[in-house]
């Protein structure tokens, strides 16, 4: 009974008080709505991100939640686990990690280079798992962890221009299954989500113009989405409400993958 009031009875406002979360490229875009959210939450913050962020630190903070900012790259195994440790030490433990970070170079095939391919590669595949890796270790001891992994409709589909880009990001979606096969025993739930093109200042940048409205005419909503309706998606994973949810992935793209 015990247990099945733990899986029915949780908070349906779906809280994050008291749990700590690590989220990756959390300066700017989805990466920063997210852990601003989670903070609203109720979720103390760690921002591992290329730069850090002192209007992230002073929101989170003025919220009452605690906030640590590590610098470094996912590409970087040693700044990885700096940023792990440190997260550790800030609570005791990890609840959640977001993986964020990442890179979208996109070109036709034809004109692929080594050095996108590379980057693009390290940075969204190799540098989310080697994270997922290292988190996932530390909640295998402390009970349990959710890790969300963030994806792309690119990922699920072929598109043009996307070869590097498609390729890390269905890397990813595998990955996370791949993951969450071996450790949900371990109660670490390992989930993805796969954005369409989403309005953050470098979507809107790129997308705001007629290539942008010829291509919202291909998704069945008509629209492309917001950081703040891919930051609500990973609380749920995050919250105890998801808690069957396990290799997942939310697919976010106003049905644009559905054909």
């Amino acid at each position: 009974m015990e247990i099945e009031n733990k899986f029915r009875n949780f908070n349906e406002d779906f809280s994050l008080e008291g749990k700590t979360a690590i989220v990756t490229g959390a300066t700017g875009g989805i990466g920063l709505q997210i852990a601003r959210m989670f903070a609203r939450k109720g979720a103390d913050i760690v921002a591992f991100d290329l730069k850090e962020s002192g209007e992230l630190g002073n929101y989170v903070r003025s919220l009452g939640r605690n906030y640590l900012g590590c610098t470094g790259s996912v590409t970087v195994t040693e700044d990885i686990n700096k940023t792990v440790e440190a997260a550790c030490a800030l609570s005791g433990k990890i609840d959640i990690l977001v993986n964020c970070a990442g890179v979208g170079i996109l070109e036709m095939a034809s004109e692929s280079t080594e050095k996108i391919w590379d980057m693009t590669i390290a940075v969204n595949l190799t540098g989310s798992t080697r994270m997922a890796l290292a988190v996932g270790k530390t909640m295998i001891e402390n009970g349990g962890g959710s890790i969300i992994n963030i994806a792309s409709q690119g990922g699920v589909v072929a598109l043009e221009r996307h070869l590097a880009y498609g390729t890390s990001k269905a890397g990813i979606i595998q990955m996370t299954k791949q993951l969450a096969v071996e450790w949900g025993q371990y109660n670490v739930r390992i989930n993805a989500i796969s954005p369409t093109i989403i309005l953050t200042p470098m979507g809107e940048m790129n997308w705001n113009n007629e290539k942008g409205d010829a291509f919202k005419q291909t998704i069945p909503l008509r629209r492309f989405g917001y950081p703040e309706e891919v930051a609500a998606c990973a609380v749920y994973l995050a919250s105890d409400a998801a808690s069957l949810f396990n290799g997942a992935n939310l697919v976010i793209d106003g049905g644009f993958t559905i054909a």
